[in-house]
């Protein structure tokens, strides 16, 4: 109960007769105007309402256009997945195969790089082969360790 007053009392200066002031230009209190004229608050009313109604505006008609321009922009809100480039060492499982992804990092104390290793699991339509060098991406889970996907066979293995 004593938070919900107080939350309360933060919400009422917010709307109350503080928002006007602010919308008070710094030119019009060199003038000795103040928010009392009706020229100014008129204004501040219409540049504030404009911005509004434009970025409303966009949204009403992405709407109302088909849905394969509604499904476009959700496709690029998804950012940039990661690409990693490996050598296939294991495809005994049904479309999954085990890619081993090679790094050279540098050791802090020696000053030496040294190879380091991963292994992903991914899902593979392709077809790809031990000894493949292929480009995985990283996608939703699909299993409980398997979360990349095989885009492309860079370089079949020399068989």
């Amino acid at each position: 109960m004593f938070r919900r007053k107080k939350k309360e009392e933060a919400v009422e200066p917010v709307s109350g007769a503080e928002t006007p002031a602010a919308d008070v230009s710094p030119e019009a209190i060199a003038t000795g105007e103040g928010s009392t004229s009706p020229a100014i608050s008129e204004a501040s009313a219409e540049v504030q309402s404009a911005p509004m109604a434009a970025s409303v505006a966009p949204a009403g008609d992405a709407e109302a256009s088909s849905g394969a321009t509604s499904s476009s922009p959700s496709s690029r809100a998804r950012g940039n997945r990661v690409q990693k480039v490996g050598i296939v060492s294991s495809d005994k499982m049904q479309k999954t195969v085990v890619v081993r992804v090679d790094r050279l990092v540098l050791h802090r104390k020696y000053r030496r790089y040294v190879r380091r290793t991963s292994k992903f699991m991914a899902h593979d339509d392709l077809g790809s082969t031990i000894g493949d060098r292929v480009r995985i991406v990283e996608t939703r889970p699909l299993s409980a360790r398997k979360r990349w996907r095989v885009v492309e066979i860079v370089r079949k293995a020399a068989k």
